[in-house]
């Protein structure tokens, strides 16, 4: 078998839960896929390995057999934390996966390089993954570039524009209309009590949670659909729109100098000046695709959003994102097995571990 054959695995690990796939390459068959919707531990040193593994290694060996193949050649784990709770995946997996599935490359990313992989391939662009919380991602492709990256702080110092973000939003929203303050909306007071329950017992019922991000979360669809015909719930719809539209401009790749931007000679406020004096239009030629379950609030912030990014992103191209993030994983995996990854490995983002 040649070096650029075999079997690869990917796993996308979030607060959601663990996906696992298994692709053949060469090959044109479906991916094999397992789910579970019980997400890894996480403990004082970050996310507990031996908790994902625990998951990941019945998964993968039940793929493989499946498939009637023996080993992977390559794993990427994609998860949510790495970046910041992953130091004990770094430390156990390289020698645990090598020895349980022969493993001889493995790839360690953030949720949202995986995202950006599953949504855009290996072309330069942005990214944002927008769900409970945000991050956007962006890069060039080269290793001066790195990755971009803005937001993604949770739900107290950050995630604007979020699920969360929306959902916190919406119910301050209602609770000025309880209180009688300016600013309040009976549509949502009226939506709070339905779902959450009388509005003067939400403290207690909220703050003690470790769940507060979805809890905030869950009411963002109420939020959705109190705007067409509620003015404080449309603008807490469109300030998330700006929200995210900021975040999708801070990470498109820099402008590289060669060429003017069209809109140079017109002196348009969106265009960017490099160290040489040329100007460039922001996110001039590249891609940008939105990801993730906030999406599915539909028009009432798809509307605002696009009309955000046409304002904030003119000459970049929105486009569909073409996966989800275990379709990243198994992108960047067999990237690796046939020596042809072009997203940057830059630690903590991607790392690569041969």
């Amino acid at each position: 078998m040649s070096p650029a054959a075999g079997h690869v695995l990917g796993v996308d690990s979030g607060g959601s839960g663990i996906r696992v796939g298994l692709r053949a390459v060469p090959g044109d068959g479906p991916d094999l896929t397992r789910a579970s919707a019980v997400p890894a531990g996480v403990g004082a040193q970050g996310i507990d390995a031996r908790d994902l593994l625990g998951q990941v290694l019945p998964a993968a060996r039940s793929l493989l057999a499946q498939a009637g193949a023996q080993r992977c050649e390559v794993v990427c784990v994609g998860a949510a934390g790495m970046a910041s709770l992953g130091a004990e995946l770094r430390a156990v997996l390289p020698s645990a996966l090598r020895e349980a599935l022969g493993v001889r490359s493995l790839a360690l990313a953030t949720d949202a390089v995986t995202a950006y992989a599953g949504a855009l391939g290996q072309r330069p662009g942005a990214v944002v993954a927008a769900g409970t919380g945000l991050i956007a991602v962006g890069t060039d492709l080269t290793a001066e570039g790195g990755w971009r990256r803005a937001d993604g702080w949770g739900h107290l110092l950050g995630d604007c524009g979020s699920g969360a973000w929306i959902g916190r939003a919406g119910l301050e929203a209602a609770m000025r209309a309880y209180d009688g303050r300016a600013g309040g909306s009976p549509a949502l007071l009226e939506r709070l009590r339905e779902v959450l329950g009388p509005p003067a017992e939400l403290p207690a019922a909220l703050y003690p949670r470790a769940d507060r991000p979805a809890v905030l979360a869950s009411f963002a669809p109420e939020v959705a659909r109190c705007a067409p015909a509620d003015p404080v719930a449309a603008g807490i719809l469109r300030r998330a729109a700006r929200h995210i539209a900021e975040a999708a401009a801070a990470v498109c790749p820099a402008p590289r100098p060669g060429r003017e931007a069209p809109a140079a000679a017109a002196g348009r406020q969106t265009g960017l000046a490099d160290p040489a004096g040329e100007v460039y239009e922001a996110g001039e030629g590249h891609d940008v695709a939105l990801t993730g379950g906030l999406l599915c609030l539909g028009d009432p912030l798809l509307a605002p959003l696009r009309e955000e990014l046409q304002l904030q992103l003119p000459a970049a191209r929105l486009v569909t994102a073409a996966g989800r993030p275990l379709d990243g994983a198994l992108c960047v995996a067999e990237a690796l097995l046939t020596g042809s990854l072009l997203l940057p490995a830059a630690p903590p983002m991607l790392s690569v571990v041969c």
